[in-house]
């Protein structure tokens, strides 16, 4: 998914990659979405090969947004309100390195806004322990399985963990 100038990519992973779609897909701002699997060190890696934690990549998700709409500050601050950033290697059930939190920069702009978002959300005050959401580089994203993306919209009531907390 290429960005233009009109438009920017984001690459977050928060959990089970379907549950943070579901939340961001049509946040205003948000053009489009998909779910896949980036930060580890298997080309081409499938789903079978993810679960088992052994691929090193997470369950992510690839969002082009609007910045004239949506700064990648506040879809940051979005991002942190979806899952807990303070549970190492795991959201809801879900566990294991897979379902680590982590931002994926595309740019030095990108990362210094997730360091200065990260740290603000720390001292916030709203978790009772530190984030420790990963602040790392892009590397190639794969998209996930066509039965994955939009996962909830196809299956109803589907299991997430994730919700929007004030």
């Amino acid at each position: 998914m290429a960005g233009s100038a009109q438009h920017q990519i984001a690459t977050l992973a928060g959990g089970c990659f379907w549950g943070v779609e579901e939340l961001l897909r049509e946040y205003p701002g948000v053009i489009k979405t998909r779910v896949g699997y980036t930060g580890g060190a298997t080309s081409n890696p499938r789903y079978e090969d993810v679960k088992t934690g052994r691929t090193g990549h997470a369950e992510a998700i690839e969002i082009v947004f609007d910045p004239s709409r949506l700064s990648f500050e506040d879809l940051l601050l979005y991002f942190f309100r979806l899952h807990d950033p303070t549970t190492l290697n795991r959201q809801g059930n879900d566990r294991g390195t897979q379902y680590r939190s982590a931002i994926f920069y595309h740019d030095e702009s990108q990362r210094l806004t997730a360091e200065a978002v990260k740290t603000k959300v720390d001292a916030s005050g709203k978790w009772p322990k530190p984030v420790v959401t990963d602040i790392v580089p892009a590397s190639p994203f794969y998209a996930a399985e066509d039965y994955h993306q939009k996962y909830l919209v196809k299956n109803p009531g589907g299991y997430t963990c994730h919700f929007v907390r004030d």
